[in-house]
């Protein structure tokens, strides 16, 4: 396997981990059993803790100039904010009762989708435009 397809997996299954967490939230919450919504739950969160470990190992294992890509930089400032406006807008909301911080929630959950594509682009390209024979 050629070393940027471990991060391309991780970063499409770091995506695929906010947009089912998202679509579970609000789309299958209320057809579902309690039961079931915890075991969703919990899949979403063995998966995204693992999307990280496999983009992390990915990411390890590169070649140190394949970090100073624009791209690499432009996906981490986006999980930067897309964290920001998710997980800061929820804790700020509740933790001083203005809930209409939540607005800006789905937003940040749309940044951090972007960001994990991003992260499977930029993987993308420098595999597209890299020899990896002399690594192998």
């Amino acid at each position: 396997m050629r070393f940027p397809m471990i991060l391309i997996i991780g970063a499409l299954l770091g995506f695929f981990s906010v947009a089912f967490g998202a679509y579970s939230e609000h789309g299958l919450r209320p057809k579902v059993s309690d039961e079931e919504f915890r075991m969703l739950m919990t899949a979403i969160r063995y998966n995204q803790v693992h999307a990280l470990i496999i983009s992390a190992l990915g990411l390890i294992i590169l070649p140190s100039s394949f970090l100073n890509i624009h791209l690499f930089r432009r996906s981490g400032f986006l999980f930067i904010v897309g964290t920001i406006l998710f997980s800061f807008s929820i804790y700020t909301s509740v933790g001083l009762q203005i809930p209409s911080l939540l607005y800006l929630t789905p937003v940040g959950g749309i940044t951090l989708m972007v960001s994990w594509l991003s992260l499977a682009y930029a993987a993308y390209k420098f595999q597209k435009n890299s020899d990896f024979d002399e690594y192998q």
